[in-house]
């Protein structure tokens, strides 16, 4: 399981869900929108940290972001 492509798929996943552009998350979370198009894309490693500011920047449960999803 490539954690890193299943963090970018859920992120972008629940992102589309809530309406929001990367822009949009940009502005809330302080990451930038090069790095969110990055981790969308599952080349990057975020830290629990960094889950945990990206979930409440979507006002979803960090876990949300690391559960298994039917693409494994």
């Amino acid at each position: 399981m490539d954690m890193r492509k299943l963090v970018g798929r859920n992120f972008a996943r629940l992102r589309r869900a809530k309406g929001l552009t990367q822009e949009q998350v940009e502005i809330r979370s302080g990451f930038s929108q090069q790095y969110l198009s990055s981790l969308e894309r599952g080349r990057r490693n975020p830290t629990v940290i960094t889950l945990y500011e990206l979930a409440q920047a979507l006002e979803v449960s960090h876990v949300e972001l690391v559960e298994p999803d039917d693409n494994i």
